[in-house]
């Protein structure tokens, strides 16, 4: 699994969007702590994807006016830029990113103390474009081992963004948190279909509606009007 893989298998920016959020409530209502998963509707002028695992690993999107950008970061990566002793990154990684996108290799965000841009894997699309790109011409090294599982660019932790969602959330639920959750409750938010009470009990009957409301009009999510 590498960049180029995963390019071929995202959803169109909008779907993507919606992905993201439903990944952001998902995990606001079945755990509530430390978000694995989050989407802020005001990143600066934009709105963004976040994913940290707490052990270095993460990734983002970033949907702006003009499209939208992906970076994603393996701190076990060979490609890593922590392994140069310049920390450059990977031969290839940038190759071919719109002008207008090249802003987001700037944010701070995304960069070391001194201002360099850090990740293993970038992917990105424009409003209007027919599919996702990745930088052109990237050789990639052999994986780590038979157990790896987010490929030689740490891309593979975007595969819960493919078609397959609600049974890879299903899935790191249960790995993850050790329970078990309510597909159809799953479905319903993968779907963008509005949030609400009983949906919300489904998948952690210790919350309801009124307890997240706030947490959800900061995603974005469509909420039931009642």
């Amino acid at each position: 699994m590498t960049a180029y893989d995963i390019a071929a298998g995202l959803p169109s920016i909008g779907r993507l969007r919606q992905r993201c959020m439903a990944l952001a409530v998902l995990e606001r209502v079945v755990d509530g702590g430390a978000a694995y998963y989050a989407y802020t509707s005001a990143w600066g002028t934009e709105e963004a994807a976040l994913m940290s695992n707490g052990s270095g690993d993460e990734w983002a999107v970033v949907f702006t006016a003009d499209g939208a950008f992906i970076r994603v970061f393996d701190h076990e990566s060979a490609m890593s830029p922590y392994r140069d002793p310049d920390r450059e990154l990977w031969p290839g990684l940038l190759d071919g990113i719109p002008v207008v996108l090249r802003p987001q290799v700037e944010e701070p965000a995304f960069c070391d103390e001194s201002g360099q841009f850090i990740a293993t894997a970038v992917l990105w699309r424009l409003v209007g474009d027919d599919r996702w790109h990745a930088g052109e011409g990237i050789t990639f090294p052999p994986p780590l081992g038979p157990y790896d599982t987010t490929g030689p660019d740490g891309s593979g932790m975007l595969e819960i963004l493919l078609d397959d969602i609600v049974d890879r959330f299903v899935e790191f639920a249960g790995d993850y948190y050790e329970i078990e959750v309510d597909r159809a409750a799953v479905e319903h938010v993968v779907a963008h279909r509005p949030l609400t009470d009983t949906v919300v009990r489904a998948l952690n009957p210790q919350l309801s509606f009124a307890d997240l409301r706030d947490d959800i009009a900061g995603i974005g999510y469509p909420v039931a009007v009642v």
